[in-house]
């Protein structure tokens, strides 16, 4: 794989010292596990998820991180009972996860989540409304019981080095968390 291909959003590396040594992180949707290795390589103990059992391979003999092929669009959540001190996710939305993801949160937890936005269709794929957020939409995330506090949040058009996209992004904290909080 390209190195280009394993590096981390750069949002989800601004944020990465939110999440402390040792702490066990939901990769949501991880594909190839770009993020999984960078949480891994700063010392976390990572969970990475997704269906695609191929792309997940490439993941196989990481030290730090456990792999499950799981498809989190199918039946109830899969991983009812587990708790995580960090989740995880880009470049992926399926709203009906969003309570059981909050729940399975640390009290002191921490959220990274980027993903497309309405008005993305103007650039590409996705397009699909299904897989865009609504204005303000990772904010309503955010305020689900127990509410997280914001760090930072984002919203518009980004140009990244192969082309514009119109995202969201959110890093957030539990209330357990010390406020506010030590960004490295």
């Amino acid at each position: 794989m390209p190195h280009a291909e394993l590096a981390p959003s750069p949002w989800i590396a601004r944020f990465a010292a939110l999440v402390p040594r040792g702490a066990r992180v939901l990769d949501l949707a991880a594909g190839q596990g770009r993020h999984a290795r960078f949480f891994a390589a700063r010392g976390a103990r990572v969970v990475a998820v997704d269906r695609d059992a191929a792309a997940l391979s490439a993941l196989a003999g990481f030290a730090g991180v456990e792999t499950r092929v799981l498809d989190l669009e199918a039946g109830a959540w899969p991983l009812a009972g587990e708790r995580f001190d960090a989740i995880v996710a880009v470049n992926y939305l399926h709203r009906p996860l969003f309570a059981p993801l909050r729940a399975a949160l640390a009290p002191d937890g921490v959220l990274l989540y980027e993903t497309f936005a309405m008005g993305n269709e103007t650039y590409g794929r996705p397009a699909n409304p299904d897989f865009l957020l609504c204005r303000d939409e990772l904010l309503s995330l955010a305020s689900l019981p127990p509410a997280l506090s914001v760090v930072a949040f984002e919203q518009g058009l980004v140009t990244g080095a192969s082309r514009q996209a119109v995202v969201q992004r959110l890093a957030a904290v539990g209330a357990g968390r010390a406020w506010p909080p030590e960004l490295g």
